[in-house]
């Protein structure tokens, strides 16, 4: 059996902790998640995603995210672990993986800034799995151009009256609570941005419809209608909301690269397990010379992908305010190579690569999604840019 997780090239950036944990988190994922049947549809994803939400939290996967006093097991920034984490999710379950990252997305806000008090609220039912977590930012009009949120917050007796429409939002529907971005200044456009956390089941806030991907995943539409919250529902004020999803998607970006890891890994994994027994004209097709050009290129994307993503998450967690180039690079190259990768391995399989249940047609349905999530390819490449040139 081939590893997954290639903790020999990764060793560099990992700390004496990090190759038992990589090991663990493959064998619990190859035991407890890959073996999961696919949801059929959305009603079975959301209640699939919750069901993982529930054995992560018990087996202890969201403590990686958390500091201790709030039940979790980090007193600083962990990416490396997070990586790994969600490499080994991703290849055992796309699903499995996403509940993870939305996890870590929709409560890292308040980890970062919550008050103490939020944190208590909120962080130790996060650990748990008991408390879903969702993060609102993307709006109709309001994609990559965080700028353009029309969602308002203003000012009341007391507290905040939030109102605004959400879509394309992860867990929206099953989640317990939103970190919900919004403007409290339209006029000064992103420097106006405040965070705001809003239970579920806060009046004016209404999950308003599902929205169906490729690959089962509980994604919808939100609208805040008057939905009244009190002062201690703000996480961050004008300007300092902004930052703050800024802050938050910077540290997470190497972990959807490594959720592509995951993904090309398996992807690799399937394609090389078939060219090695499947015969064709009379020899295995790990003989047949393009199928070997297709392999080595697989091989070398993973690899260079993997460099690349477990950097980023190195350089966070040596202390680094960010790494905004680093982590856009991580971002776009393996996303873009997982794509490739899963490609190459669904064409090595021939028929058997487009049959719904096989693992590589999950993973060709669910890894285009990669590359537009938590900023395109284009978006990066932007960044990257930009960066460059201020050096």
């Amino acid at each position: 059996m081939t590893p997954w997780l290639d903790i020999a090239t990764l060793k560099p950036f990992l700390r004496p902790h990090h190759s038992e944990l990589g090991v663990w988190a493959e064998e619990f994922a190859r035991e407890h998640l890959a073996p999961r049947r696919e949801p059929a549809n959305d009603a079975e994803a959301r209640q699939e995603a919750r069901q993982i939400a529930a054995t992560l939290g018990e087996a202890g996967w969201f403590s990686w995210a958390v500091p201790p006093e709030h039940g979790g097991r980090v007193t600083a920034p962990d990416l490396v672990a997070c990586c790994l984490l969600r490499e080994a999710l991703a290849a055992a379950s796309p699903l499995a993986d996403a509940v993870f990252a939305l996890q870590a997305l929709g409560s890292m806000p308040i980890t970062l800034g919550g008050s103490s008090a939020q944190q208590q609220r909120f962080l130790p039912g996060v650990v748990r799995g008991s408390q879903v977590a969702a993060f609102a930012m993307t709006e109709p009009e309001a994609g990559s151009d965080v700028s353009s949120l029309a969602t308002t917050a203003t000012r009341i007796e007391g507290g905040y009256e939030i109102s605004g429409q959400k879509t394309f939002i992860s867990n929206a529907g099953i989640a317990d609570f939103y970190c919900v971005f919004a403007q409290m200044d339209p006029a000064a456009g992103a420097r106006g941005i405040g965070a705001f956390v809003v239970p579920a089941a806060r009046a004016g806030l209404r999950f308003v419809r599902p929205q169906l991907l490729s690959s089962p995943h509980p994604l919808g539409e939100l609208a805040l209608e008057g939905c009244r919250v009190d002062s201690s529902a703000l996480i961050a004020g004008p300007g300092d909301g902004f930052k703050l999803g800024m802050r938050t998607l910077d540290r997470l970006r190497p972990t959807v690269a490594a959720a592509a890891c995951g993904m090309a890994a398996r992807a690799l994994d399937e394609a090389l397990r078939h060219a090695r027994e499947r015969k064709q004209f009379g020899r295995p097709l790990a003989e047949h010379q393009l199928v070997q050009e297709k392999l080595a290129r697989m091989a070398t994307d993973l690899t260079a992908a993997r460099l690349l993503t477990y950097r980023a998450a190195a350089i966070l967690d040596s202390g680094a305010e960010r790494a905004t180039l680093e982590a856009a690079m991580a971002k776009s190259f393996a996303t873009e190579a997982a794509q490739r990768v899963v490609d190459d391995a669904v064409q090595i399989l021939g028929g058997r690569g487009v049959m719904a249940d096989h693992p590589v047609d999950r993973l060709y349905r669910s890894v285009r999604a990669l590359r537009i999530y938590e900023g395109s390819t284009e978006v990066q490449y932007l960044v990257i840019a930009r960066e460059l040139a201020r050096r």
